[in-house]
């Protein structure tokens, strides 16, 4: 008796369990009425040491243009790989991810090149180029970086702009006290700063990091107590020495 007692109760409890599961995964299944149609497009855009060009307000206008925004859109007609596919188009696009969730939300997450300098030659070329040396075209959108003019080729502005501009985003007195950097005919380098009345010549453009170090401590030390525009002219091209020309009177 007890044994069959001990039998039934396992057997509802089984039952029950069925049927719970049973209902879950129907209530799980069933759309939500809200979530028919989507009600929420959330753009996510990464941006790195720098704020980049692109913004949400882009990104909706471009899926807008291809006909792919979702918002207000049945669920289960929306493609994701679409959307993404659209969005990589964008040269200043390195990576998206695009997902639908049960609630009627698409999620877009983007990852942007990050340009590190905008390049003006005086062949008439005019990009930008980003942090791993990638050629990127020019746009409409406005970003705080250096720019690069002069006798540039875009061998140049890869191998060495690319190493320059990386240097002054990771720098934050740099990047923002340098305002403009020229190349010369010889390659060599001179910048133009954003507080003081002076050129400051690079020279070849190596050692960068102890050339910088050298101009913070003339400027902490020298143009803090001597002015900021006695001077016209700053060269950092030899080592262990900085050369000033006095402005003239």
């Amino acid at each position: 008796m007890a044994f069959n007692l001990k039998k039934t109760i396992i057997v509802t409890v089984d039952f029950f369990l069925a049927v719970y599961l049973l209902l879950a995964i129907t209530a799980f299944n069933r759309p939500d009425e809200l979530s028919n149609v989507c009600s929420e497009v959330n753009i996510d855009i990464q941006d790195g040491v720098v704020k980049g060009f692109l913004n949400a307000g882009e990104v909706r206008s471009q899926l807008q243009r291809a006909k792919l925004y979702p918002l207000g859109d049945p669920m289960d007609q929306i493609s994701t790989r679409a959307i993404e596919e659209a969005l990589r188009k964008n040269p200043i696009v390195e990576d998206v991810q695009c997902y639908k969730t049960q609630t009627g939300r698409v999620n877009i997450q983007m990852v942007q090149r990050l340009p590190v300098v905008r390049v003006k030659a005086d062949n008439g070329d005019d990009y930008y180029v980003d942090e791993y040396g990638n050629i990127m075209p020019n746009t409409t959108y406005a970003s705080d970086l250096v720019v690069a003019t002069g006798n540039i080729s875009k061998k140049y502005a890869q191998k060495v702009l690319t190493r320059i501009g990386n240097y002054l985003i990771h720098h934050p007195l740099w990047r923002c006290q340098i305002q403009q950097i020229n190349v010369l005919a010889d390659g060599t380098v001179e910048a133009v700063p954003k507080v003081g009345d002076h050129v400051i010549y690079f020279g070849n453009p190596v050692n960068l990091d102890k050339k910088f170090t050298r101009l913070e401590k003339f400027y902490r030390y020298g143009l803090s107590h001597a002015g900021w525009n006695k001077y016209s002219y700053i060269s950092l091209e030899f080592n262990n020495q900085i050369i000033c020309k006095k402005r003239k009177l």
